[in-house]
């Protein structure tokens, strides 16, 4: 070997670990409870970031969506969790901001894409601060079977008449259950049925706004009638509806044997995967022609950063990122039927997701009335409403009945409504 190689071969020893600290990536990790979404991030998400960000690095590691909230808290106190924490909406994450586990992030570039009610879910009870930032949200509606609708005839409804004038049609004809919900499981009745029409007759924000401050009460017309619509619902779920569970539902849909789903829009994905018929989606039918028409557009998941983190400003502009038009392209077409919460005009390419997406153009949107401050204390405002749902459906408690005894549970612990 010769002196010059020498020389050459002890340069490249000595020099290799700085040249190595020089070029070493700064890594973030996620944590998440969407451990189906892992492909996406790793096949979509994380490279379009990457390429765009040279010197970060993203790593996404979820955890069982059961163990989430156990696990992340462990994390947390322990100090071992990731520098971006995904949200749960509501009281979940509150409860991390206020213990200090999370940063506040509406100084970002990237919140100026995002309207009050797309920050509810993540942001203080007086509004002054937001922790995590929007990444979607489901929209609640109907589902249908277009090719039985064409062989029937019919078409989607635009009010409360004319959707029972359908049901009739099609029970009338009797080769379709006319509407696919059970009432075992009760959370259906409530999410699909009671929060799916409800806003129409609230007027979204404004009545759920108003519940909140105790200026309006469950008693009052706007909370009993959507549960009266409900108890009319019962004629056409098809024989055995009240032993039928959730999946029985989604089965009764996707084999042809229901006209109609009431739905929330994280349904998209499945259906499209196990019917092999053309789907079509209307929005709640308004009372009279002419009304305003109101959507649920609930809130559903977000992105925070760990205050403790060791990687803030990767993390600020990893955030940033998430409220782009990028991302928010990205992640709704990724998982069509959650839908970006951003400002941005996005174009989805799945024609159900996006006949979804249009009633914002067209509709107000709202977000779940029991989500937000109510169901904190006990009795469970979310739970009782799901209860309080299945039982009007079933004819075992009557519209009236139902909202007088969630009044009731409410005023026994929350002071504006006593």
């Amino acid at each position: 070997m010769t002196k010059r190689l020498r020389l050459a071969l002890l340069a490249a020893t000595v020099l290799a670990p700085a040249s190595t600290a020089l070029a070493q990536d700064t890594t973030l990790t996620i944590e998440s409870w969407r451990n189906d979404d892992l492909t996406i991030w790793q096949e979509k998400l994380i490279p379009a970031f990457e390429a765009a960000h040279p010197g970060i690095k993203v790593k996404f590691t979820p955890s069982a969506p059961t163990e989430y909230n156990a696990v992340l808290n462990s994390k947390l106190e322990a100090g071992t969790a990731g520098d971006l924490i995904t949200c749960r909406p509501f009281d979940a994450s509150l409860s991390l901001y206020e213990k200090g586990y999370l940063a506040p992030v509406q100084d970002l570039e990237g919140m100026k894409n995002f309207g009050d009610v797309a920050k509810s879910g993540w942001s203080t009870d007086d509004g002054s601060a937001t922790f995590c930032v929007p990444m979607a949200s489901v929209i609640h509606g109907f589902i249908y079977n277009a090719d039985a609708f064409a062989e029937l005839g019919v078409e989607p409804p635009a009010t409360v008449d004319a959707f029972f004038a359908l049901l009739d049609k099609i029970k009338e004809d009797g080769t379709y259950v006319p509407m696919a919900m059970g009432t075992n499981d009760q959370w259906e009745a409530a999410t699909m049925g009671y929060q799916n029409i409800g806003p129409t007759y609230w007027k979204g924000e404004e009545g759920r706004l108003a519940l909140i401050k105790g200026e309006q009460k469950l008693t009052d017309e706007p909370w009993v009638e959507p549960f009266r619509q409900l108890a009319r619902w019962k004629d056409y779920l098809g024989d055995g509806y009240e032993a039928q569970t959730y999946p029985d539902s989604q089965n009764l849909f996707t084999l042809g044997r229901a006209a109609i789903y009431p739905a929330g829009s994280w349904e998209i994905s499945v259906f499209n995967e196990q019917a092999d018929f053309k789907m079509g989606a209307f929005p709640p039918p308004v009372a009279a022609a002419g009304d305003e028409c109101y959507i649920s557009d609930h809130v559903d998941i977000a992105m925070g950063m760990n205050a403790k983190g060791k990687n803030q400003e990767a993390a600020k502009t990893f955030l940033n990122w998430v409220g782009s038009a990028e991302f928010a392209s990205l992640y709704a077409n990724a998982l069509p039927g959650f839908f970006s919460l951003s400002d941005h005009d996005v174009k989805m390419e799945d024609p159900l997701a996006q006949e979804f997406v249009s009633w914002r153009g067209k509709c107000k949107s709202t977000i779940r009335s029991t989500y937000q401050i109510l169901s904190r204390g006990t009795p469970n405002l979310e739970n009782e409403t799901w209860n309080a749902s299945a039982n009007v459906v079933k004819g075992t408690e009557t519209p009236e009945a139902a909202a007088a005894r969630l009044q009731e549970g409410l005023a026994g612990w929350y002071e504006p409504q006593k």
